[in-house]
């Protein structure tokens, strides 16, 4: 059963130096004998991204590395759909380059879809088995109340609407990606929550999200208020 199927994984990058080559490591540790590919969006990397990723494709080879790379930072929602345009797997799985997403949950990505015949597995840190390491009380706060508050006003019927590592059948990505047009930390969960609308079937396991090993968090005051503003545009329009 699992032969047949295959999985793209749309990694989007910049300035990830230090952690692309680990996160291939581990995922090709941790997905053995699964038929995947590794799609690497990089916006542009000055940090020599691009350099690493190219030798990666000299010891995994260039079909299961792909580097498919932009010329400058373009946005979350638009590298997941540049990624798309090249993958040749039926499923494609969305994880962030900084290590956060562990890749040792993948194997419990794929056999819950295969259980369970999910459109989306979505990891969570908010249910039994999930959390959050290295962050501070102040940002797990911010983000528990985040999403506390869109919970609350609109009711997706999932529990954790930020989080970014999911595995997606490729039509309901390609579908969920057409209907999106927020950019950025709200893409998610404009992502999640179309989803819910149109009904798809959505699974969930648990993840510990552990804050990015190297390198800076893009997250700061301006995406919190870009969330506050996707929040009320997704209340008006689903």
């Amino acid at each position: 059963m699992e032969e047949k199927n295959k999985y793209s994984i749309i990694v989007p990058t910049y300035n990830e130096r230090l952690n692309i080559a680990l996160l291939v490591y581990l995922i090709f540790k941790h997905l053995g004998d699964v038929d995947f590919e590794i799609i690497v969006v990089d916006d542009g990397s000055p940090d020599g991204t691009q350099e690493v990723v190219k030798q990666l494709q000299q010891v995994y080879g260039e079909d299961r590395i792909l580097l498919r790379a932009r010329p400058k930072k373009l946005g979350l929602g638009t590298a997941y759909a540049h990624g798309l345009k090249h993958a040749s797997g039926n499923f494609v799985v969305i994880m962030d380059a900084d290590l956060s997403h562990h890749p040792k949950y993948l194997p419990s990505f794929i056999k819950k879809q295969l259980e369970t015949g999910a459109s989306i597995v979505t990891g969570t840190r908010y249910v039994k088995g999930g959390g959050v390491h290295g962050w501070t009380l102040m940002r797990k706060l911010t983000s528990r109340g985040a999403n506390v508050l869109a919970h609350t006003l609109l009711w997706p019927g999932v529990s954790d609407l930020t989080g970014s590592f999911r595995l997606y059948g490729k039509s309901v990505l390609e579908d969920l990606i057409s209907s999106c047009v927020s950019k950025g930390y709200v893409f998610q969960m404009e992502m999640i929550v179309r989803a819910s609308r149109k009904g798809y079937h959505i699974e969930e396991v648990p993840i510990t999200f552990v804050d990015r090993v190297y390198g800076s968090s893009k997250l700061g005051g301006s995406e919190i208020v870009e969330y506050l503003k996707g929040l009320a545009y997704l209340l008006v329009t689903t």
